[in-house]
């Protein structure tokens, strides 16, 4: 049945089709195992709900990270970063200059996708005109693209992780800083050595002057991406300072782009979108509300999924070979190999966190781990393992929007070295944990 799920959910990864539908199948398929095994439709049906209630806390959040990408368009904070990251780079280091540009916009943003589909379509287009190897180009952007994913206080991945494990979002991305240094040391090198081999030879003046023409650039469209930052830096709950960087992106947009409120609340559901033809005003459209449709059916879907394997026990001898493999090889490189699996058979990040979550955490309760351990061990392997699956959309989508194929994964230096160091440092105790930590 497992393998019937999984080649649904690839056939439709291939096709490009909405990975929802096999989740959907797949979870039909394991409510009529669970009912000849015994279950009632009533307490499955339970189980679902259960699920689903579990899965609005994240989803919640998922609204503000929609609302927030698109109020970013429309204030101008992101064509600010766009145009001055452009404007700072150093055509002899573009390969460094882009992984460094795309890290910091993926921080800003939260969002991989985000950061490939605005930034990296920039660079990726430089790029092409500037004779530099384009697979390089795009390992750098999607791994640079996936350090903000992991660590920002608005990634969809570390919400989500947060919120399953019950820990603290800003504890959490104190404790990925940690882990990330000696990998963003190591990627900041090799891309150094990659840039001098591929030396930009022309820049993309056309590009900024498309965004002059196109928004009002001053320093105050910063602010919405300032308050993240500020108020991050105290705190402050992620919900509420979304909202106040939402506030702020409203008021700029109107006041600064001359944007209509009726015209606010289009971008807020419907996503960013402009009347003006040029280049970088086709690839800035998006966020909004329904940007983050897709995901948040993946996250209910996946608590459901969650709730029944809990709930039926339908994966007790699974967990139990988990056991041994644990006893064999450590609980990192155990939790390491599932995530490997479940980005494979799950073809999404989201259901990788999530099954590997299920699967592993209670390996870390039967050792007493702090749950803030469990936490950044899921950081360092399924989050920055999907991506390097070929098949799971966490890859293969910012692949498709360069216009590049598997060739980027040798590139993505950081993706892989962040778990190998994890794994070769484990001992060295970076990060100090207390035993069943609140």
């Amino acid at each position: 049945m497992l393998m019937v799920i999984f080649a649904a959910m690839l056939a439709s990864v291939y096709k490009g089709l909405n990975i929802v539908f096999p989740l959907l199948f797949g979870l039909v398929l394991i409510l009529g195992l669970c009912i000849r095994k015994g279950f009632s439709i009533k307490q499955l049906f339970n189980m679902i709900c259960k699920g689903c209630k579990r899965s609005l806390i994240i989803i919640h959040i998922f609204v503000l990270i929609g609302a927030i990408t698109a109020m970013w368009r429309a204030s101008g904070t992101v064509a600010f970063i766009v145009y001055y990251g452009i404007k700072l780079m150093n055509p002899d280091f573009f390969i460094l200059s882009a992984f460094v540009l795309s890290s910091i916009v993926s921080f800003l943003l939260g969002t991989a996708f985000g950061t490939v589909g605005t930034i990296g379509i920039v660079l990726m287009v430089i790029a092409k005109t500037g004779s530099v190897n384009v697979n390089l180009l795009a390992g750098a952007v999607i791994a640079g693209a996936y350090f903000g994913d992991r660590c920002s206080p608005m990634s969809s991945s570390a919400n989500l992780i947060a919120s399953i494990t019950d820990t603290n979002i800003y504890k959490n991305i104190k404790n990925m800083m940690v882990t990330s240094i000696i990998p963003m040391i190591l990627s900041l090198a090799a891309y150094s050595m990659f840039s001098l081999n591929n030396p930009l030879i022309v820049s993309g003046g056309s590009i900024e002057a498309d965004i002059m023409s196109s928004f009002n650039i001053s320093i105050i469209v910063i602010i919405p991406a300032l308050a993240i930052l500020i108020l991050s830096a105290f705190r402050l709950n992620v919900k509420m300072s979304m909202s106040i960087s939402i506030a702020a992106a409203i008021v700029i947009a109107v006041i600064y782009q001359q944007e209509s409120l009726i015209a606010i609340a289009r971008h807020i559901v419907l996503g960013y979108s402009s009347p003006q033809q040029s280049f970088f005003m086709d690839i800035i459209k998006g966020g909004g509300l329904i940007s983050m449709l897709r995901v948040s059916l993946i996250v209910l879907i996946s608590f459901a999924y969650a709730e029944i394997f809990e709930g039926t026990k339908i994966l007790k001898e699974t967990e139990a070979y988990i056991v041994s493999m644990k006893e064999r090889w450590g609980i990192f490189p155990t939790t390491m190999l599932l995530s490997i699996v479940t980005a494979s058979f799950g073809c999404t990040q989201a259901i990788s966190i999530m099954l590997t979550n299920q699967l592993a955490g209670k390996l870390y309760e039967r050792e007493e781990k702090s749950k803030y351990e469990l936490a950044l061990d899921l950081e360092d392997s399924s989050v920055v393992v999907s991506p390097l699956i070929p098949w799971n959309i966490g890859g293969a989508v910012p692949a498709a929007a360069l216009s590049v194929g598997i060739g980027f994964i040798p590139y993505a230096v950081y993706l892989y070295l962040l778990p190998i160091i994890s794994l070769l440092t484990k001992r060295l105790n970076l990060v100090s944990f207390k035993k069943k930590e609140d």
